[in-house]
């Protein structure tokens, strides 16, 4: 993930997801780190979709969809425990493997 280019403390417990349509959730950072954790900032070699998610979202296949965040605004490192859109209303804050 993009967590290790940008220096980011990768020591944290936590990486939450905002969006620009105010939904936000968040990850243990062992997630984040799984190989198969990605940004997705385009789709069949243009920029991703607005319907995508643009200006970009993140894929995360070891989580259940409410998990899959859409329109990133912003990406905090923390050990602070995140909760999140769903996770606030009673949602499993795991939601995977």
């Amino acid at each position: 993930m993009v967590l290790q280019h940008v220096g980011a403390g990768l020591r944290a417990k936590y990486v939450v997801f905002h969006c620009f349509d105010d939904y936000s959730t968040g990850i243990d950072m062992a997630t984040a780190l799984h190989p198969q954790t990605i940004m997705v900032p385009d789709f069949d070699d243009a920029a991703l979709p607005a319907a995508y998610g643009a200006p970009m979202k993140v894929r995360i296949p070891t989580k259940l969809g409410y998990k899959k965040p859409k329109y990133l605004a912003a990406i905090i490192v923390t050990n602070r425990f995140p909760g999140g859109y769903w996770e606030d209303q009673g949602y499993d804050w795991f939601s995977g493997s």
